[in-house]
């Protein structure tokens, strides 16, 4: 892969991630999830949660490979799996539910749950991520999930005041925006699977 191609393709694998990250769409939940922490800790606990989340990230980073062929899954099966995977967290993103994703935000300063597991590193993010060790190389593959971690880190350390600017109006509907994209991605990696199908 030439070089221009291997910054193309880190390019769309950190708009992937960004995207499921869905940094402006957890900016609620951090504002709903940190209302009885004090304020002056405010970014301290995110910025542990930030760095709890990319640790796990990388974790499967560098086991997701081993896991996937321990399993025996096929190229195919990972790829349609993922795209189902990006479909439904794009319907989320473009029909939100009243009560968020995670139900009722937990009492006291949170840690580990809900925000850096599985809003930050989620089962979705993790499952694609473990996709992809299989399809990229490692060194772009890490480029590109710590730029979309480090994206995801600027919005959510600035959560307080990007929520009173937006809006919770402005941000439903910046993420839905980024929801109807999502669902074109997730369409043409199922789309690309199908055709590398062998039927004979």
């Amino acid at each position: 892969m030439n070089l221009p191609d291997m910054w193309l393709e880190i390019i769309s694998t950190t708009l992937v991630f960004f995207l499921i990250m869905d940094p402006l769409g957890n900016v609620p939940l951090f504002m709903s999830v940190l209302k009885s922490v004090p304020p002056e800790r405010h970014l301290k606990v995110i910025g542990r949660e930030l760095l709890i989340a990319y640790f796990i990230l990388l974790i499967y980073l560098f086991a997701g490979r081993y896991i996937l062929d321990f399993l025996g899954l096929s190229q195919e099966a990972i790829s349609i799996s993922g795209g189902i995977i990006l479909f439904l967290i794009a319907l989320r993103m473009i029909f939100p539910t009243p009560q968020g994703v995670f139900g009722d935000p937990m009492e006291g300063e949170p840690l580990i749950v809900p925000l850096a597991i599985p809003a930050i590193a989620g089962p979705s993010s993790l499952a694609v991520l473990m996709l992809m060790t299989t399809t990229q190389a490692m060194l772009p593959l890490f480029i590109a999930i710590s730029a979309a971690w480090l994206g995801t880190a600027i919005i959510l350390l600035t959560s307080a005041p990007l929520h009173r600017v937006l809006g919770r109006r402005g941000l439903t509907a910046v993420e839905r925006l980024m929801g109807m994209l999502l669902v074109m991605m997730a369409v043409q990696m199922m789309i690309n699977a199908i055709r590398g199908i062998d039927w004979v």
